[in-house]
């Protein structure tokens, strides 16, 4: 399978890496990243041990072909203008698999492209960059695939069996949308308590206010994707972000390392997103407004 990944950073490369065992797979990233892995290849550290001579450019712009499967792993707030400059190389079979934080990816992309050629993923792997060409698996998780619709189509059996057949264990889903939901409710806690508290993602559990917290938030967030209309209880939701927080200990959440690196976070479409669908409801966002109040704080 032609493989393009379209931000190549921490998942992306993990990924990236791995699929390129049984693939002809193009990453696309930073320039400082892309040159050393161009130099010297991308090397795994961490649960992962690989070193890979992997193909890879600093803009979409040098690709000459439509590949079988775009992977878009570009934070949330870049989505619109990667989904825009990939369309010169999305062709009628390409499929775009959106594997990525928030819950208003696929909104943006389906403004943008078909959404007949539009697919979901989410996954809890935990993966930090080291340096320019050197990234660091620090926990192994869960990954979902799935059609928009539900339906177990012979592509998206495909693509899961080409994500198995590397190493990245990954189900078929069957309702991405509410994995999506799930994934934002772990978020929702655990990338803005650790970027806050500047953490590594076990501390959390480790602290008894913070444990306190994860647990007051994770139900506030639970509470609005109910009155959303999607079937999440408190009990299973809690349950999943304190085992991703224990497969993850040693993470530091893309949010922590964003703010450590003085950038952009993706706030807006986690905690944003969901602090929007509970006013819209009036039931209490209260904790997650202060988390984004906490982390805007921090990157003025």
């Amino acid at each position: 399978m032609n493989i393009v990944i379209l931000g190549a950073g921490a998942i992306g490369s993990l990924f990236g890496g791995l699929l390129s065992k049984k693939n002809n797979v193009l990453l696309i990233g930073r320039k400082i990243h892309v040159k050393a892995i161009k130099e010297n290849g991308l090397k795994i550290t961490g649960k992962t041990q690989l070193n890979v001579r992997i193909s890879a450019e600093d803009s979409i712009s040098k690709i000459g072909f439509s590949p079988d499967l775009l992977i878009l792993t570009v934070k949330s707030y870049d989505t619109e203008n990667a989904i825009k400059e990939a369309k010169t190389i999305i062709g009628d079979n390409t499929v775009v698999l959106a594997l990525q934080n928030g819950l208003d990816n696929i909104e943006k992309i389906c403004k943008i492209i078909d959404k007949k050629n539009v697919v979901a993923g989410v996954t809890t792997h935990g993966v930090i960059s080291s340096k320019p060409g050197i990234i660091k698996h620090t926990g192994i998780g869960e990954t979902f695939l799935g059609e928009l619709n539900g339906k177990k189509t012979e592509r998206i059996v495909s693509i899961v069996e080409c994500f198995n057949r590397v190493g990245i264990e990954t189900i078929v889903s069957q309702d991405i949308m509410k994995e999506i939901w799930y994934k934002t409710i772990i978020n929702s806690s655990i990338n803005s308590l650790t970027a806050i508290f500047q953490c590594k993602n076990g501390y959390l559990l480790k602290n008894q206010i913070l444990e306190k917290l994860v647990e007051k938030i994770c139900k506030e967030s639970t509470n609005i994707a109910s009155v959303d209309g999607i079937n999440i209880s408190y009990k299973n939701a809690l349950e999943k972000t304190k085992q991703v927080i224990r497969n993850t200990s040693e993470n530091q959440s893309s949010m922590f390392q964003s703010i450590k690196k003085g950038g952009r976070t993706e706030i807006e479409s986690i905690n944003g997103k969901l602090v929007e669908i509970g006013k819209k409801y009036h039931i209490e966002t209260l904790l997650n407004e202060t988390l984004i109040y906490s982390i805007e704080s921090l990157i003025k």
